[in-house]
């Protein structure tokens, strides 16, 4: 019991800080300091210009020499596929309304690598961690961002053409800020100082601005019509999928530091990018924002259950 304490509030340190800023943002769009045209710019911004800096800034830091666990990537990729399609076939049948699909989906299989998942593997392996993720972040993040297009495409039927399609995954803001950065990361190029300090500025902005906008978007009285999609992609998020990429990853063979990073980098909560995506393709904000919330709360839970699980049994 000591030792599950001990996780949960190691588990809360992390994503306790996110779970206060969306609370902020509520309280603040609540006293009228946040407006709907508040969040529609600050949404843009992020989505645009902030998110796509911190990708950038992210992976252009990182040495692929010493990064370079392509089995790993490969197997997440694997994975993240594999759930993305169960998710799909579940969200045809589960989800009454189609244009929410593609945010159940998106919801269920997209998390926060970026933020959460990075703390939890720095502190649960300092540096090693870190080198173990960070690759595996930038090349899964690349995924991530193609499949959201898609599967929002599909049930906003927007661009439901292969070249519209297409269109919309090159032109996405976050997949050319991650290309741009894999050759600066792969060549070890080292970038002006004056570029580095000001795209940092702007990837500083990118989580207090996008949980704000998410926290002022949370309506608790949708949340009870729309439940069953919020419940349905949550548990898919943080049941689900970690499911599969522990049990999927011990069966290819993965222990130690590499499973335990499969772990801590699934188990996380839905990414705020997803709330900042689906609001600029004319999705169901709301929806997306709640789902973000109820797994920000409820993952200090089960990724805490699944530290100690890993750790009882001798694989973390």
């Amino acid at each position: 019991m000591t030792e599950f304490l001990r996780i949960l509030e190691f588990s809360f340190s992390v994503t306790g800080p996110i779970f206060v800023i969306l609370v902020l943002g509520v309280w603040l769009r609540r006293r009228g300091m946040l407006t709907d045209a508040f969040v529609e710019a600050g949404s843009r911004l992020v989505f645009n210009v902030a998110l796509p800096a911190l990708l950038f800034i992210s992976i252009s830091k990182t040495h692929f020499e010493a990064a370079a666990n392509f089995s790993l990537v490969a197997f997440g990729a694997v994975a993240t596929l594999f759930t993305f399609l169960i998710l799909e076939w579940i969200a045809s049948r589960w989800v009454d309304e189609a244009s929410d699909r593609g945010v159940v989906v998106q919801g269920g299989f997209r998390s926060n690598m970026g933020i959460v998942g990075l703390a939890y593997c720095i502190n649960a392996y300092g540096e090693k961690g870190l080198v173990a993720a960070s690759l595996y972040l930038g090349l899964i993040t690349i995924l991530f961002n193609i499949l959201a297009v898609i599967t929002l495409s599909r049930s906003l039927h927007t661009d439901r053409s292969m070249k519209g399609l297409l269109k919309g995954i090159v032109t996405n803001p976050l997949i050319i800020g991650i290309v741009a950065a894999l050759p600066v990361s792969a060549m070890e190029w080292q970038l002006p100082a004056l570029v580095i300090q000001s795209g940092q500025y702007f990837a500083n902005l990118t989580l207090p601005l996008a949980l704000l906008c998410t926290g002022a978007s949370l309506n608790f009285a949708r949340l009870k019509l729309e439940r069953h999609s919020t419940l349905l992609a949550s548990i898919a998020k943080l049941v689900f999928v970690p499911l599969v990429f522990v049990l999927g990853g011990y069966l290819a063979g993965f222990r130690d530091i590499d499973l335990g990073v499969l772990l801590l980098l699934s188990s996380t909560p839905t990414a705020a990018a997803s709330y900042v995506m689906v609001r600029a393709m004319g999705g169901n904000a709301v929806l997306a924002a709640n789902i973000i919330a109820l797994t920000t709360v409820a993952s200090i839970f089960t990724t805490s259950l699944g530290i100690m699980a890993l750790r009882a049994a001798g694989l973390m």
